[in-house]
């Protein structure tokens, strides 16, 4: 299967799979590695970005996050997606990153979608930003869990029983903080409904 890895995709043109991918970067294989880390990087390096509100600090989280998939490798069962396995990783090293330094709330530089477009109506733009900052601000005050769950589910789409092996928590509990993290977001956002 090693043969197939310089194409990126397998001989009927799928990509391939994260089974394949793990089983050739667990036997040494470090395209395939790459290919893991090119699938999944970014979206565990936002998430650990809006965790740590620093840039730096993230891609450290990350980065480490990665070395101990490498070395972990072997020992991934496939009891839960790879996906999910990663973000339980970036989890644990964020958490590890915010006991070694008091951190402020992130910025959620994900919300901001400032407009580019010479056309776009300046009101418009004007409130979207005003909106996404108000959301940033709000999120930024969320306890840590809440804030976690809230943006594994929907920034990153992730399910109930996702989030809860990313965070060690049951479905129900995600569902809790979930609960909580949407009411406080809508109370502090009223003015915007």
């Amino acid at each position: 299967m090693t043969d197939e890895l310089p194409g990126r995709v397998m001989s009927d043109g799928r990509p391939l799979s994260d089974h394949v991918l793990v089983s050739n970067a667990a036997l040494g294989d470090t395209d395939a590695f790459e290919l893991i880390v090119a699938r999944y990087g970014p979206e565990m390096f936002r998430y650990a970005r809006n965790m740590l509100s620093d840039h730096g600090a993230a891609e450290e989280v990350v980065q480490d996050a990665f070395v101990a998939a490498w070395k972990g490798l072997d020992t991934f069962r496939g009891d839960s997606k790879l996906r999910t396995w990663l973000f339980s990783m970036v989890s644990h090293k964020v958490v590890d990153h915010r006991r070694k330094r008091a951190v402020a709330p992130a910025e959620d530089w994900v919300f901001e979608r400032r407009s580019t477009d010479a056309r776009a109506d300046p009101e418009v733009s004007a409130t979207n930003d005003d909106f996404m900052a108000d959301l940033g601000r709000a999120l930024a005050e969320l306890p840590y869990r809440q804030r976690a769950c809230w943006l594994l589910r929907e920034v990153e789409g992730m399910t109930h029983p996702e989030i809860g092996q990313i965070m060690t928590l049951s479905a129900s509990a995600v569902r809790g903080h979930l609960v909580r993290a949407r009411a406080t977001l809508s109370e502090r956002l009223a003015a915007w409904q």
